[in-house]
């Protein structure tokens, strides 16, 4: 690109983006033209009280479609709940003035006791108008939707009624200041607050290495399309060229498929197309590096959207839809043409064993000479997987002039990516018009070159469907999903899907005094955090089933920790459907996955996670149509039977593929031996949460197996050493021999080798991975000395400077033990809180935030994982945290004055921060308006039903939590 610098462009292409105050100001102005006339009649009624007067200026500020309720009027007139029934009574402005917008404190359509006239003529116009209005209500008659709670009277109006149009204007404009939030959420593109190039740098700006590896391009939710360039890496470290697009590297096609934020080796990268305008020497269309492009200028790229220009002047914009892409070339004056290379894909690292290569395809141009069809096969990637085939069919918008089909010697990419002298690649042969060209398996290359006529239309469109199943589905996509053949129609679509089913599911009101960098932050990572994994119902093509179908999970060691429990809370339909098919997978292939892509299980980190999965959305009440027996038999197979070695280069002793590889020793000692497996610290820990899970779904399905697995999940306790001292502070975990007693040749709790996969402790050294017991914290505080000991040792990992490795971050400049590049370690920061000390968890994780997450190309510790780092970041900005496993969440800081969050389909969770202006420390707590003496709360308090979290935020640190540290249902001394 001829500048480092990325240029983030929030708004939708095809119209110009609204800023946050125009947007606000069109809200403003429409509130307007729905007052002025009813606000003259308020004034101008010759009986009515002045009490009545500010109860009906005060209805004004509930906008259609929400609702308040009586105690909330009568908080904010410092009256009580009767007198506003006896005011609303005989309503002359009725429904101008809307009192059936007022319900009970319990929602339900009654008066202030909550039983007014609930079956009367009234009751039904009130519901009637309501429903209208489009607030949803439950089976049990309680409303939905958002609830307003920040009341505004229009005071002084009558005073000033005679005033001009425009005073009127001004004073009412005053009045709906504090209402931003007021605009029904259907009416806000969300969208526009996303920044798409957040993690797309390291820490040099201008270079991917060390950045958060993530997708940049055309998508739509858990989409299998993720439409967007792919480019040459600058240095060896081809893990910057999972999500394809590098701020670097040199274009070398666009495709259909890709991974976001994933390390390792990359995945996809397939389904191609490349503009060119040139095809004469030193051109060789089987040589990439003789064609691919540098950018010139700056990338775009928004929900839905991306637009480059390559230096040969070819201007590129694309969007997707779930299983189909668009892209528009605009070419300079010249030859063009449009490169189908079937053999191309994202390259691995030079002997990796996991690397992606080629295994065989087929393209045939149709007799029209527009369009053409066929399909890839591509064997590895970073889960080992087995070859993948996919389908697809491609069109243009205007008849090419010349169409011709060619084949050539299969070729490492190394080469092509990186310019080596490896012998010349040999120039390709040519088929005519009609011909089909194909190979078998790790044959011959295929691919296709279509041209227009130098003096035709500039623009040229393509559009492509893909499939697992056949190209005549491929086909069918693009008619059902991409009728236009604008690329902005599609964008539309795009952004009208992400904001009804993702965005608009955390509603937080934007105003002049909004923290828009939070806003951007939390829209961005809601957006990261819906790429994968990808929902291919309707795409197995392994089994027929009635089941969902998903793929690309990157991995479940990365998102159970938190990921998972944020789909469960607001994509409850999406999350059952996730869950339904891993079970399936198991039903089919005999293990769920840990990790999964092209229709491939692998790797395994560590434990077997889709068992955490599992249990956090069954004691989370999660049931649906999903079948609990098969799978709790999944689990168990997790749990007793030993996978299949895979004999993996990256660790021989067991199976990276599925399962957990180091079960043997688990099953006969309790623990993972040091001398037998690798990663026995790591393992040890998570098998122990793995058998935690279980005993959470046993109480439930089969109860007499619950104990068996409570017993086994403090399996960790075996490899605790009391006697090993580090930084003043006594008792690690450690690694033990198969024979009992523990192995102290090189060990240090600051230190673990590489961390990977040969290494004792996986991402994360022994002393943060001795804080990873989220089962059982009650045990572990015990083992570390105490309250007293436990505060002062976990103060220790938050201490710059300490730490001697710097792991997983990627350069981030993490110098502190505690590394949030890290998943072990999301948890940490908040385990003040099971010493009662939420003040210092809120402390920490304010600080991790506002330190290493930013609205920025570098505004990720490291790579996104999927969306894992995302997703903790989501978490910060709303005030809690989920503990996995468990039916609990442990109260943050929210960053926002209001919060309204869709729960359980169509539950609203109302978050206030009073006092935020003030500081961000915890005063004081109510949970559905009662006063809360707990630093956590479970599920079913807020998130089955909806309800109020009403934080009094403050300068301070105070301990203001007087009730029960969170539950320790794991505790259980071996």
């Amino acid at each position: 690109m001829a500048s480092t610098a990325v240029a983030t462009q929030l708004a939708s292409p095809h119209k110009p983006a609204k800023t946050p105050k125009q947007q606000h100001e069109q809200q403003q102005q429409q509130q307007t033209d729905l007052l002025r006339k009813p606000l003259s009649r308020i004034a101008t009624h010759p009986t009515l009280s002045p009490f009545r007067r500010r109860v009906y200026r005060t209805l004004l500020s509930v906008p259609r479609g929400r609702w308040t309720t009586y105690s909330a009027l009568a908080r904010h007139l410092s009256s009580g709940p009767r007198a506003i029934g006896s005011a609303m009574k005989n309503n002359p402005f009725a429904p101008a003035v809307p009192c059936h917008r007022v319900l009970a404190t319990d929602r339900s359509l009654g008066g202030y006791k909550g039983a007014w006239n609930n079956g009367g003529e009234y009751s039904v116009e009130k519901r009637k108008l309501l429903d209208e209005e489009g607030v949803l209500f439950d089976e049990t008659g309680k409303a939905g939707g958002v609830c307003i709670y920040n009341l505004c009277c229009i005071s002084r109006l009558h005073r000033h009624h005679e005033t001009s149009h425009a005073k009127m204007r001004s004073l009412i404009l005053t009045a709906l200041g504090s209402l931003a939030s007021a605009a029904a959420a259907a009416a806000v593109d969300y969208s526009q607050y996303v920044n798409a190039f957040i993690g797309s740098e390291g820490p040099t700006p201008g270079q991917g290495f060390g950045g958060g590896d993530i997708f940049v391009g055309g998508a739509r939710p858990f989409g299998v399309v993720k439409f967007g360039l792919d480019s040459t890496a600058a240095n060896w470290d081809l893990a910057v060229l999972n999500g394809g697009w590098t701020p670097d590297g040199n274009v070398t096609a666009f495709t259909m498929m890709h991974e976001s934020g994933t390390g390792g080796e990359p995945k996809y990268g397939v389904v191609p197309q490349m503009p060119l305008t040139s095809i004469d020497a030193p051109v060789n269309i089987l040589d990439n590096s003789t064609y691919a492009q540098p950018r010139v200028g700056n990338d775009t790229a928004t929900v839905g959207y991306f637009k480059t220009t390559l230096q040969s002047g070819v201007v590129a914009e694309l969007s997707a839809s779930r299983h189909a892409g668009i892209i528009t070339y605009s070419f300079p004056s010249g030859e063009k043409y449009v490169l189908v290379d079937v053999s191309h894909y994202l390259p691995g690292s030079p002997g990796n064993p996991s690397s992606q290569f080629y295994v065989g395809g087929e393209i045939e141009i149709n007799d029209d000479g527009k369009s053409y069809q066929g399909y890839g096969t591509y064997i590895g990637g970073f889960n080992n997987g087995a070859p993948f085939t996919i389908y697809f069919y491609g069109e243009f918008s205007t008849d090419a002039k010349s169409a011709q089909v060619f084949s050539g010697a299969n070729t490492d990419p190394i080469p092509r990516y990186h310019v080596q002298a490896n012998g010349d690649i040999p120039q390709p042969i040519y088929g005519n018009q009609t011909t089909k060209a194909s190979s078998g398996p790790m044959n011959d290359r295929v691919g296709a070159l279509f041209s227009w006529d130098s003096d035709a239309l500039d623009e040229i469109s393509s559009r492509i469907g893909i499939s697992f199943i056949s190209t005549a589905k491929a086909k069918a996509y693009i008619a059902s999903e991409i009728p236009s053949w604008k690329v902005n129609d599609t964008v539309s679509d795009a952004v009208k899907e992400w904001n009804q089913d993702v965005f608009s599911k955390i509603r937080v009101p934007v105003d002049d005094s909004t923290n828009m960098t939070n806003v951007r932050l939390l829209y961005s990572s809601l957006y990261f955090t819906h790429l994968m994994p990808s929902d291919r119902t309707g795409e197995n093509p392994l089994w027929d089933s009635s089941v969902p179908s998903w793929d690309d999970f990157y991995t479940m060691w990365d998102i159970f920790r938190c990921t998972v429990s944020l789909y469960h809370i607001i994509q409850p339909k999406y999350y059952e459907s996730m869950i339904r098919g891993v079970v399936d997978i198991y039903t089919h292939e005999g293990f769920m996955p840990d990790g999964r892509s092209g229709n491939w299980n692998g790797l395994t980190q560590g434990g077997s996670d889709a068992d955490n999965v599992l249990a956090d959305a069954y004691v989370k009440g999660l049931r649906g149509d999903i079948d609990w027996s098969e799978a709790y038999a999944a689990m168990v197979k997790d749990a007793e039977v030993i996978p299949y070695n895979t004999f993996d280069p990256t660790d021989l002793t067991g199976s990276t593929k599925e399962g957990r590889g180091a079960l043997g020793d688990w099953l006969e000692l309790g623990y993972i031996s040091v001398d037998r497996n690798s990663r026995s610290l790591s393992r040890t820990v998570e098998y122990s949460l793995n058998d935690f899970a279980l005993s959470q779904v046993a109480a439930g399905v089969k109860p007499e197996d619950q104990l068996k697995y409570l017993n086994r999940s403090a399996g960790w306790q075996h490899i605790w050493d009391h006697d090993v001292s580090s930084l003043n502070f006594t008792g690690f975990l450690a690694p033990k021999f198969s024979n009992g007693t523990f192995n102290y040749t090189g060990y240090d709790p600051l230190y673990c080798g590489n961390c990977e996969w040969s290494a004792i402790t996986y991402e994360g050294i022994p002393w943060e991975y001795s804080f990873v017991i989220p089962h059982d914290m009650k045990t572990l505080i015990e083992f570390m000395g105490g309250n007293s000991t436990f505060e002062s040792r976990l103060d220790t990992m938050f201490v710059p400077g300490l730490a001697k490795q710097n792991l997983g971050a990627n350069g981030a400049g993490i110098t502190t033990l505690m590394n949030i590049g890290n998943e072990p370690d999301f948890m940490t920061p908040y385990l003040y809180h099971y010493i009662n000390k939420q003040a210092k968890s809120v402390q920490q994780t304010r600080n991790l935030s506002t330190t290493y997450f930013k609205d920025a190309a570098y505004g990720v510790p490291g790579n996104s994982d999927a969306g894992a780092m995302n997703s903790w970041l989501l978490w910060q900005l709303i005030g809690l945290y989920p503990v996995v496993t468990q039916p609990v969440y442990l109260v943050g800081s929210p960053s926002f004055p209001e919060i309204n969050m869709t729960v359980n389909f169509n539950k609203t969770l109302h978050i206030t921060a009073s006092g935020l202006d003030q500081g961000f420390y915890v005063q004081s707590l109510k949970v559905n308006g009662k006063k809360w003496n707990k630093n956590w709360f479970e599920h079913e308090d807020v998130f089955v039903n909806g309800g109020s979290i009403e934080f009094e935020l403050g300068e301070g640190m105070k301990n203001w939590e007087s009730g029960d540290v969170p539950p320790s249902p794991g505790h259980f001394t071996v």
